[in-house]
């Protein structure tokens, strides 16, 4: 019999400049919430995701969300990490070289730092698997709806993420799909995907504005 596990596929931890979540509450958060599958997409960063993974082997997909020139793209399955503020295609072709799982972040809310160019995302089509169809953290539905078209039109996997940047975000929104260890049985797997979610308070990015100071008076 096929095991279904909830999967998570956008959190980050406090390796990222906007969340003070430790890795050991992402961990006990997912266990205590029946997630078994967990994707730590710190921005431009993955010693986070790295260290989680030597931790939960079983439950932490190493993972990256890179901020591009354009836009941001969420890699799975990754084994070394991008840095920010390359071209898109530059970044996809490396994703593409490491075999991960490329999927695009919140394509269509103008207010999360996707200015995408008007044929951008048409070229990068071939080198996905996947469109953040739900983002909690989106500010209008329609932005999440324009990308479910995208999603449709270019036969591409419905991908859902909490965005989490705290405890409570973590399962806001997620996939219910068979169990998977690699980037090609998470390709399966999305096939037969069902989805639960709903969208996050406005206020959860207050989580994200004291995150941002608290990192800023610790370098200093």
């Amino acid at each position: 019999m096929i095991e279904m596990i909830l999967a998570e596929f956008h959190c980050h931890s406090n390796y990222s400049p906007d969340s003070l979540v430790k890795l050991e509450q992402i961990i006990q958060t997912c266990r205590n919430k029946g997630i078994g599958k967990i994707a730590i997409t710190d921005h431009g960063r993955m010693a986070g995701a790295f260290k989680a993974h030597q931790m939960a082997p079983d439950l932490v997909v190493v993972s990256e969300e890179i901020l591009t020139s354009e836009g941001e793209i969420l890699g799975y399955f990754m084994t070394e990490e991008i840095p920010d503020n390359l071209p898109p295609l530059e970044v996809v072709k490396r994703l593409r070289d490491q075999g991960a799982f490329i999927n695009v972040a919140h394509p269509f809310d103008p207010w999360r730092g996707s200015d995408w160019k008007e044929d951008t995302l048409e070229k990068l089509v071939p080198f996905l698997d996947g469109v953040e169809a739900f983002n909690a953290r989106c500010f209008d539905q329609k932005f999440n709806e324009n990308a479910g078209v995208f999603a449709n039109e270019h036969d591409l996997a419905w991908m859902v993420g909490s965005d989490a940047h705290s405890i409570p975000e973590i399962g806001r929104a997620v996939l219910q799909l068979p169990d998977f260890n690699t980037a090609d049985e998470l390709r399966q797997a999305v096939k037969t995907a069902t989805f639960s979610g709903e969208l996050s308070s406005k206020m959860v990015r207050l989580h994200s504005t004291v995150a941002k100071v608290v990192h800023k008076f610790r370098r200093k």
